[in-house]
């Protein structure tokens, strides 16, 4: 780690107890917000469920990418922080957050690969948490011509098959994601274009569900 992304981590971690500290986290009951027609899905189909006292939303799978955008959020910087459920089963279990969205087309993105966290193949295992940068910096892209630096492990790997914690810290331009509440990033990544605002969805990859819950933002303008 360079020492400039090192302290910009240390500010970044300091900013809840000033500036955000100002700011209080808004929750958003995804059950609630499918329910009353708020989400706006493309390419999936949402039903809202109950797992584990957690009320939140399911995405049906299917071939291609999906996305379901939350009405009238615009996200600057700021943390955004959820629980998501995947699955251990290989190449079926894309599942994450897209944020700067324009459309279901042009957006940024954080997401996890449930299938690797604790895969015994060692390659896999670090194909765990991605970032990407549609429509111009999709996966395939990133890993071709910079492996290894947009996609990383999960230190603590949690239960593929369960519920995960996830906290996602934007402070344009860097992108940094924690896991479990661990108190150390398990990806930090400047974007890879220059929109500074958008739209907050759920996203899944393709032929993927996932459930999603317990959507927290606390914005920092």
């Amino acid at each position: 780690m360079t020492l400039n992304r090192f302290l910009s981590i240390i500010m970044i971690l300091t900013l809840p107890s000033c500036s955000w500290g100002q700011s209080k986290g808004v929750a958003y009951n995804l059950y609630d917000l499918n329910n009353k027609g708020e989400l706006q899905a493309f390419n999936r189909t949402l039903s809202s469920v109950t797992d584990q006292n957690r009320k939140g939303i399911r995405f049906s799978e299917k071939e291609g990418d999906g996305v379901a955008w939350i009405d009238g959020i615009n996200f600057t910087n700021g943390v955004i922080e959820l629980d998501i459920k995947g699955k251990d089963v290989l190449q079926q279990s894309f599942v994450g957050l897209a944020f700067h969205g324009k459309d279901e087309k042009t957006f940024d993105a954080v997401y996890f690969r449930p299938f690797n966290f604790r895969s015994t193949d060692p390659v896999r295992r670090i194909h765990a948490v991605q970032y990407i940068s549609h429509p111009d910096f999709p996966w395939d892209k990133l890993r071709e011509t910079q492996n290894g630096k947009y996609e990383k492990a999960l230190s603590s790997a949690p239960d593929p098959n369960e519920w995960f914690h996830v906290k996602i810290i934007v402070e344009y331009p860097l992108v940094s994601v924690f896991v479990n509440n661990s108190s150390e990033y398990s990806l930090s990544v400047n974007k890879l274009n220059d929109r500074k605002g958008g739209k907050i969805g759920l996203w899944v990859g393709n032929n993927s569900g996932g459930d999603f819950a317990d959507l927290v933002i606390t914005d920092r303008k």
